[in-house]
């Protein structure tokens, strides 16, 4: 896969995450997709396929009223892209964390790419 498509596969996930759509953020996923979360080292979260994917990001639209990725660098080869984020998400719901419905959250972070078939095989979100 060309960089500018694996690019353009990961600039259509970010947008539809911002939006808040779901049918938007598996379109360029493969079936058999791996998505971690990782936070202070340790792997968080996993989920493996579009269907335990889909159930995970429907969940997770109701913990923020607002929430945006901004990437602020790009790492981009064939089948790997890497960035850097910003993101910043107002909570809709108390949460586990100790945040409260209202408050602001604000990370920094990075996340990993990689593709197969033409589609976005893994997601590594990295806080």
């Amino acid at each position: 896969m060309e960089s500018s498509q694996a690019k353009k596969l990961v600039v259509d996930y970010i947008e539809a995450y911002n939006r808040f759509d779901v049918a938007g953020m598996l379109a360029p996923l493969h079936d058999e997709v791996i998505f971690r979360n990782v936070t202070g080292g340790e792997v968080s979260l996993t989920i493996h396929g579009k269907a335990a994917f889909q159930a995970q990001a429907e969940q997770a639209r109701q913990y923020f009223s607002q929430r945006e990725q901004q990437v602020t660098d790009w790492q981009i080869t064939d089948n790997y892209v890497e960035m850097l984020i910003d993101y910043s998400a107002v909570a809709a719901i108390d949460l586990p964390n100790g945040l409260k419905a209202g408050d602001t959250l604000q990370l920094q972070g990075k996340s990993v790419f990689l593709f197969s078939d033409g589609k976005i095989s893994a997601i590594d979100d990295i806080s």
